[in-house]
């Protein structure tokens, strides 16, 4: 059979493809000739008039791909009608493969295929030939262009190009359900015989899938394929061409099939009694056991809920689902208590809560379990009678009043005493002591509601025999207050009045405020003091509302009578004891306009003239203190002019002090200075200021007494001195004033007249001749003034 077709197809190549060319073409292979026109007229030649036919141009030639002889494959031969056989025409080819592919005989006409083709690579080639003559090297006939098309034969197999392939469908899905569609691709030409037409079949996967041998879909071909108990299905797919028939080519792929799970399966408990053991200290909260239902089913539809079915013991515990591991853990809801109940028996039901319509008539999604719990008695501590305790006390209550107990019980079968004590964590609960066996408290100091109103603190209870069981309660102690502070007046204590308020005007609202903690329904009275109730001026109105009104009892106040006026106000409480205070407000008298608008409550506003502002005001001062300011530099600049002018004055005397800059002869030189000035002490009684040291402040002068011109020098010390003793500003400075006492050593004794003991009267100066030349100006001059002044005043 084979050979026979391969026969058919090399007689249908030979004779109707066009390989043996014959010299005159089939009319179904050629082309009319293009119309040509010779450029000169030839000898022997038709006219260029004449219309001639080309018959050696062909439309397409065939060619076998995949030629594996030993000779080039021959094509077919071009012939033209010019050709006479005698040499002298020339064939050319070009285009696609010419040369390299494709050659011709430039006599014959002949075209080979030098090497094998793929059709696959490329399906035809397009060529173009032309008659040349020899001699001339001219055309002959106009370039023409044809097509080799290269025959397909079946060398390429199908081949699935997205392959392997993964898919999935339902569990328990009907027969036919779609899985997947396959997709075989063959290489070769579709459009020449049957080499690229495919057929789909399965070689692996029977009889849980099939496959549509035209389209590649896949699909079920068994009812109810359960994922629990398969799960993985691995299908072999083929694709052949040729339709299938003997001798085609083949390809294969994989297709991983799995089976999605679906919700048909109920969740089951592998027993029907649970049994737990759990110790009565367990804590509220804490997981007490587990237990687990089993589903076989995958994902959300395993996903399980546990709930207690409502019955003996239920409403002490509670269950919940572990995410991760689907099992129910009971949970422990209330305390429990070995000596009121040592078991409890309750129903677990486990359900689904993804549930599938499709599976119900299956039976009931869900299963039911018996839980039974003993609870183990264990060494418990103590157990204070209440949760908390609240208890209240007065301030100012006396140290060691018992104010309220706690109680606590060891409620085990071997019943042991407690012992109580504070939970000492600051030193607030320092302010009360306990009662170790009684658990009475008292105070430990006294309490003061306006320093701290309660304090909280906790009481620890532990068993005698064994310590380390303690428990601990939180006590609440409420300071009840005890009426001791007065109720004062809430700011403002200072207030106005407008110079032309009208009497009944309210002038401020005046409020209560108590440092006790007020009790509800406590009420203030305000009025005025006894020695104010009399007063024209203001009076107060109570409202009864715990707030009162100053109000105005004039017809208009002055400011240049009075500014200010103090209201003496009394506010009493009404607990017990009573308790007052009177609070003095201040009222300010001020400037209003006609509506009742403050416009000045200064004081020197009262001596402005009306219209004046305030900027106008500033101004004034401000020039009146420049004004000041330069008055006093100028005195300060003429006091200072001055003293320097008696500083640097020849006359300057500082006390008896004679200072001058000449140079003096001695003994003998009588003329060096006036002594006359020691002699009368009016000179320095002119010069009334200090000129030896720069004041700090302007002072009045020492006032002194008038000195008599012929007052003895003695006299004049002595008040100097007196003067300087009994002055606490006098200097010394940078100036020394001297009073000294030669002694008694000296032969002439002392010259001076302090601490004498003889009058002016019984001096005689005769004796100062005797005493030599050196004390000759000296005799002259009180000589002289004996003779002078008879008196001998000295």
């Amino acid at each position: 059979m084979l050979t026979r077709n391969c026969l058919s197809l090399l007689l249908w190549v030979l004779f109707d493809g066009g390989l043996l060319t014959p010299l005159h073409p089939q009319p179904q292979d050629t082309v009319e000739a293009e119309p040509r026109e010779n450029v000169a007229p030839v000898p022997g030649r038709r006219s260029s008039a004449q219309r001639v036919k080309r018959g050696w141009v062909w439309n397409q030639f065939f060619v076998l791909e995949e030629y594996m002889g030993s000779e080039p494959q021959y094509v077919g031969k071009l012939h033209s009608d010019l050709d006479k056989g005698v040499g002298t025409v020339k064939y050319t080819l070009s285009g696609d493969g010419a040369g390299t592919v494709f050659t011709i005989d430039e006599t014959t006409g002949d075209i080979h295929a030098i090497r094998s083709l793929d059709r696959e690579e490329k399906p035809f080639y397009t060529l173009r030939a032309q008659a040349v003559d020899v001699d001339t090297k001219k055309p002959l006939e106009p370039e023409s262009e044809f097509i080799i098309k290269v025959q397909d034969i079946n060398d390429n197999e199908p081949k699935f190009l997205d392959g392997p392939y993964v898919a999935s469908v339902p569990e328990m899905s009907p027969v036919g359900a779609y899985v997947l569609q396959v997709k075989a691709t063959d290489a070769d030409d579709p459009t020449y015989g049957n080499s690229a037409r495919v057929v789909y079949s399965i070689l692996q996967g029977q009889p849980y899938f099939s496959i549509d041998p035209k389209t590649g879909v896949i699909r079920t071909a068994l009812p109810n394929m359960d994922r629990e108990v398969k799960e993985q299905y691995q299908v072999l797919i083929q694709a052949k061409d040729m339709g299938g028939q003997l001798g085609g080519l083949a390809g294969t792929t994989t297709v991983n099939i799995t089976l999605t799970d679906v919700n048909d399966n109920p969740p089951r408990f592998p027993k029907s009694i649970f049994h737990l053991k759990v110790p009565e200290s367990s804590h509220v909260g804490s997981a007490i056991g587990r237990i687990r239902a089993v589903d076989p089913d995958f994902g959300k539809n395993a996903e399980i809920e546990y709930n207690i079915v409502p019955g003996d013991g239920g409403n002490l515990f509670d269950i919940t689902t572990d995410e991760n591991t689907q099992e129910g853990v009971i949970k422990l809801k209330k305390p429990l208590d070995f000596e009121t109940k040592k078991a409890y028996t309750f129903k677990v039901e486990a359900s689904n809560l993804h549930l599938d319509h499709r599976f119900h008539s299956v039976g009931p999604f869900k299963d039911t379990a018996t839980v039974k719990i003993n609870v183990l008695d264990m060494d418990e501590p103590p157990v204070f009678s209440k949760p908390m305790y609240t208890m209240e006390v007065y301030e100012d209550t006396p140290v060691g009043t018992i104010i309220g107990a706690v109680t606590a019980q060891d409620l085990d079968a071997g019943s042991s005493s407690v012992r109580y004590f504070i939970d000492w964590k600051n030193d607030v609960d320092s302010y009360f002591t306990i009662d170790a066996t009684e658990g009475t408290i008292a105070t430990n100091e006294l309490l003061d509601r306006e320093s701290t109103a309660q304090y909280n603190f906790s009481i620890i209870a532990s068993k005698v025999s064994n310590p380390l069981l303690t428990s601990k309660v939180n006590v609440i102690i409420n300071v009840l207050d005890v009426n001791e502070f007065p109720p004062e007046i809430s700011v403002p204590y200072e207030t106005s009045v407008c110079e032309n308020a009208k009497p009944g005007q309210v002038i401020q609202i005046v409020t209560a405020a108590d440092k006790d903690l007020s009790p509800a329904g406590q009420r203030f009275s305000f009025r005025l003091s006894a020695e104010a109730s009399n007063k024209p001026n203001f009076t107060v109105h109570d409202y009864r509302n715990n707030t009162a009104g100053i109000e105005t009892r004039r017809n208009g106040y002055s400011r240049r009578q009075q500014e200010l006026y103090f209201l003496p106000v009394v506010i009493e409480d009404s607990s017990y004891p009573v308790q007052s205070s009177t609070n003095t407000m201040t009222i300010r008298v001020c400037r209003c306009d006609s509506d009742g608008t403050i416009l000045s409550c200064n004081v020197e506003a009262i001596f402005l003239p009306v219209g004046l502002s305030t900027g106008a005001l500033i101004a004034i001062l401000l020039c009146i203190v420049i004004l000041l300011v330069i008055v006093v530099l100028y005195v300060a600049l003429r006091r200072q002019k001055k003293k320097d002018t008696l500083m640097t004055s020849k006359e300057d005397i500082r006390d008896n002090v004679i200072h001058y800059d000449d140079e003096g002869g001695g003994e003998e030189d009588t003329q060096a200075f006036d002594i006359g000035a020691l002699r009368n002490p009016k000179v320095i009684e002119d010069n009334k200021m200090r000129r030896d040291i720069k004041p700090d402040s302007l002072r009045f002068p020492r006032q002194r007494p008038p000195v008599e011109d012929n007052t003895d020098i003695r006299d004049f010390i002595n008040q100097r001195l007196q003067e300087n003793d009994v002055d606490p500003t006098a200097p010394p400075y940078d100036s020394l004033a001297t009073y000294a006492y030669e002694g008694n050593g000296s032969v002439a004794e002392s010259l001076s007249s302090i601490d004498s003991l003889t009058t002016e009267a019984d001096q005689d100066y005769d004796y100062l001749s005797d005493w030599g030349p050196r004390f000759k100006i000296l005799a002259d001059m009180f000589g002289e003034e004996e003779s002078y002044n008879p008196d001998k005043v000295t």
